[in-house]
């Protein structure tokens, strides 16, 4: 039996199977092989890449050279332009804007062979304080409207090299996804005089049927409205519109939060490819304060079709309460 379920905050609709839900060793998955030797991200392969931007390295060590733990360059491949200023023009009844922005990419360890969801608590938090330096330094220029923060584990989630790294990306723009999600947070608001999220984040703590790790500071959960099988966000519990704003402690809390999930995902679904995306609130649009910014993790078990691109629809063929229950049980069923 399946059922129908409606997004809250974007008014998305989904099918979800509730009563046959498709378990983890039955999600045909593309193998995650770790090659091993140097590469452009590799300690010591420094020269390979476009100049360091910034980096968190030992006391005495030089840029572009071995001795850091995070390091964070531009993108060789960049999707934007650094150079020049934002036009925005119309041809007709077509509106178009020049391709300015920023594109780098934060390597997240030395080593070839470990992913994120190897590293330590430590490590992660080094990650986490880089994603928030760079951010804290992008915001800056008053070209950008919005950063993303995004990571693809694996080469059927888009990564291109295999060498563990997250890209940020300025743009000179508000993404789609994010307008309907701030526009989602709004409409709820102001009919409920509440964040949406702050709500979404305490009917998961008193129903605990798809919560799957919780700290301090943080929750851990499969969303009642899931796009993809084992889809999970991670949600700060005070309310924060903006993740660079965030303080030392909640760094720390961010870091086990995300260790102890990833470690749980690669487990049960044996290291599947994933993309997971940073949701913030825009730079330069007011403060936004009905927003509430999170992590969403999904990872890549099925294909989107032409019914979901057809209808809008996302089809999961795994309940969320079932995944979550896969994932805090640290194995398959």
């Amino acid at each position: 039996m399946s059922q129908l379920r409606c997004d809250p905050i974007t008014g998305r609709w989904i099918i979800a199977d509730i009563t046959s839900p498709k378990r983890p060793g039955e999600f045909e998955l593309m193998p995650q092989k770790k090659k091993g030797g140097a590469c452009p991200f590799c300690a010591g392969s420094e020269k390979m890449t476009p100049p360091e931007i910034s980096a968190i390295r030992k006391p005495g060590t030089k840029p572009d050279t071995p001795g850091w733990s995070v390091r964070t360059v531009p993108n060789k491949f960049p999707a934007l332009d650094t150079q020049g200023s934002v036009e925005n023009r119309a041809i007709g009844i077509y509106d178009m804007s020049s391709g300015i922005g920023a594109h780098e990419v934060i390597i997240e360890t030395p080593a070839h062979d470990k992913d994120l969801a190897d590293l330590t608590p430590k490590e992660i938090e080094n990650v986490i304080s880089e994603y928030r330096a760079r951010s804290l330094v992008l915001e800056k220029d008053d070209r950008f409207r919005y950063l993303l923060i995004f990571k693809n584990h694996g080469a059927a989630a888009g990564a291109s090299l295999e060498h563990s790294h997250t890209q940020i990306v300025a743009l000179p723009i508000v993404p789609k996804r994010v307008k309907e999600e701030l526009k989602g947070a709004v409409t709820y608001f102001g009919y409920r005089e509440r964040c949406v999220f702050c709500d979404m984040v305490a009917q998961e703590l008193q129903d605990k049927l798809r919560v799957i790790f919780e700290n301090r500071h943080f929750v851990a959960f499969c969303p009642f409205v899931p796009r993809f099988a084992f889809e999970t966000w991670i949600v700060p519990k005070k309310h924060n519109q903006d993740f660079k704003s965030i303080d030392d402690k909640t760094v720390k809390s961010m870091a086990a939060i995300l260790k102890d999930t990833l470690a749980r995902i690669k487990k049960v679904l044996k290291d599947p490819a994933y993309n997971f995306i940073i949701h913030t609130a825009p730079i330069r649009d007011g403060i936004n304060e009905e927003f509430h910014w999170h992590l969403e993790i999904m990872p890549k078990l099925t294909s989107v079709a032409g019914f979901e691109w057809g209808s809008g629809f996302y089809i999961n063929p795994t309940s969320p309460e079932f995944a979550a229950k896969c994932l805090r049980q640290g194995k398959g069923e």
